[in-house]
């Protein structure tokens, strides 16, 4: 593992487009079928990384709050299975149903979607509104494992509230950092 920061891509890109299986319903997924009227979030998270795990709980909490304002959540996992097979779609499948995810979490193979997106770490969250311009990216809050700050979820929170306010997302925003994905 080492330690990653988000690449940061620059807010008022459009959301690249993608066409992945989800392996809860096992059905292809694609970046239309998900988009929202308010916003969707997208999440490069993976099962095996301690980054994500420190921050599950929170980010299921944000999901079941957001979801019923009309905010669309995505999980995508990039990582190369064969040198991480924690990761592999048959175990993806039982973490979220063992963690409550209700939403997608689809298996990028190509890790051409985290390419697309210049994904560089898990977790890495973007946000992007009902036009597909990306609005927020980075870190969840400040917390992360060992360092003692509560999880909170108050970044991707305070971004969501002011994408489903209609206002202005803050231009401070900072990168998330976790384990690198595992490229082939």
């Amino acid at each position: 593992m080492s330690l990653t920061p988000s690449n940061m891509l620059p807010v008022g890109t459009i959301a690249p487009e993608f066409s992945l299986p989800d392996t809860i319903s096992g059905e292809i997924i694609t970046l239309n079928e998900l988009k929202s009227d308010n916003a969707t979030v997208i999440m490069f998270i993976c099962n095996h990384c301690k980054y994500v795990k420190h921050l599950n709980a929170e980010i299921v909490k944000i999901a079941s709050e957001f979801q019923p304002l009309g905010v669309k959540f995505v999980g995508i996992s990039s990582n190369n299975i064969e040198n991480y097979p924690e990761d592999t779609p048959d175990i993806m499948k039982v973490r979220a149903s063992e963690l409550g995810y209700t939403f997608p979490y689809l298996y990028d193979e190509t890790q051409e979607t985290a390419k697309a997106y210049e994904a560089a770490c898990t977790p890495d969250f973007y946000i992007f509104d009902k036009d597909l311009k990306l609005v927020y990216r980075g870190r969840l809050d400040a917390s992360s494992p060992g360092n003692g700050i509560p999880v909170t979820g108050n970044d991707l929170r305070g971004a969501l509230r002011a994408v489903i306010a209609g206002q202005f997302v803050s231009e401070i925003q900072f990168p998330s950092m976790g384990c690198n994905i595992k490229w082939k």
